[in-house]
């Protein structure tokens, strides 16, 4: 696809996972501008961290592309001896809350400063971002979810992070936390995540496991009243990896009213695919897409979570996305697959839609 063809997105869309505060905070990239501006900009001074990929996100693309509510996520990294970072990483929990504040600080800053851009703390900004798409000033809400609670300092202090912005916490991120197991260090919760768990009940917070050990997952499964969802990790059957989600964890995820949001990265859609490959066509998305609709029954319990810029670029990402604003295809291929327009817009926007409102109500 060229770079500046013109989209034409048919139905507005969810996406559950982007880590927008960390390519604008740690990246230092200017969100403001088109990915294509980005992109020029790189060309001559590239970002700091090497792994990070041609660009493929950014505010106004997120508008051209019909993007109607985000899940923008507050993602840091801990240090790690075996992987050192030319990017920002944490030592401490102190460290930790720190440069989470620096990016739920960014998010409710670029709310403030941009009127296509809102922060959604209640579901009347919810209903603002969606209805704003009928309007000639539409804008993109964002559901700020926490990846990894260590920045969380202890559960006394999860109300302060509710009252800035966070609608959504993930007990880990893969390295584990002192919270939880993740994928790349098992685990099951330990008596600060039952904790935690405890207090993230009594806001109804979002529960996200998408780098959850599998063994903390039924835990919460088992524990956790509120809405449980995988904001972006791919089934099993297509990436063998603890990263990924079994075909029972899917189910039961499902059962709970959940929704699994697949991630577009070539690599956790088919585990053969190696950096330099040719991209993998967009259809294998729709493909996973599919395996949780047959897996379940319907097409209620996933969605897109596509982790565009998290760690992967534009050479990583399925061919027919040049940039975020290109998703809505992903729409054309179910509707050639022979699904309903009802269930190309659940998939698109309605199931996050379900979930958010339900761990908005309180508010």
């Amino acid at each position: 696809m060229v770079e500046n063809e013109p989209t034409q997105p048919t139905h507005p869309i969810i996406d559950a996972h982007l880590d927008l505060a960390y390519n604008a905070v740690v990246l230092k990239r200017d969100l403001s501008q088109s990915v294509i501006e980005i992109r020029e900009q790189e060309r001559q001074h590239p970002p700091a961290d090497p792994e990070a990929g041609i660009c493929m996100v950014s505010w106004p693309d997120l508008l051209k592309g019909g993007i109607a509510v985000v899940g923008g996520s507050i993602f840091v990294e801990p240090a790690r001896k075996s992987h050192p970072r030319m990017t920002s990483t944490y030592h401490t929990p102190d460290e930790a809350r720190e440069q989470a504040l620096a990016q739920l600080e960014y998010y409710r800053r670029v709310s403030d400063e941009r009127e296509d851009v809102t922060l959604v703390l209640t579901e009347l900004d919810l209903e603002t971002a969606l209805t704003s798409w009928g309007s000639d000033t539409p804008s993109t809400g964002v559901f700020v979810v926490l990846e990894g609670a260590d920045p969380i300092l202890h559960t006394g202090e999860l109300g302060r992070w509710v009252e800035q912005g966070v609608r959504g916490v993930g007990l880990t991120w893969s390295a584990g936390t002192r919270y939880a197991g993740g994928n790349a260090n098992p685990g099951p919760l330990t008596d600060e995540g039952m904790a935690l768990l405890k207090a993230m009940a009594d806001y109804h917070l979002l529960l996200d496991i998408s780098h959850l050990w599998e063994a903390a997952v039924y835990q919460v499964l088992d524990r956790y009243p509120g809405p449980i969802v995988a904001t972006h990790a791919n089934p099993r059957a297509f990436f063998d990896s603890p990263r990924a989600l079994s075909d029972t964890i899917i189910h039961d995820l499902a059962d709970r009213g959940g929704v699994v949001g697949i991630i577009a990265y070539n690599r956790m859609l088919n585990a053969a695919w190696r950096p330099g490959d040719p991209r993998l066509p967009l259809t294998r998305l729709a493909e996973a897409l599919d395996h949780v609709c047959q897996l379940t029954g319907h097409a209620s319990a996933v969605g897109i979570g596509s982790d565009l810029d998290g760690g992967f670029g534009l050479a990583a990402a399925p061919d027919s996305i040049a940039s975020v604003a290109d998703l809505h295809h992903v729409g054309t291929l179910l509707i050639d697959r022979g699904y309903a327009e009802s269930d190309v817009q659940d998939i698109l926007c309605n199931n996050w839609l379900r979930v958010m409102r339900q761990s908005l109500e309180v508010f």
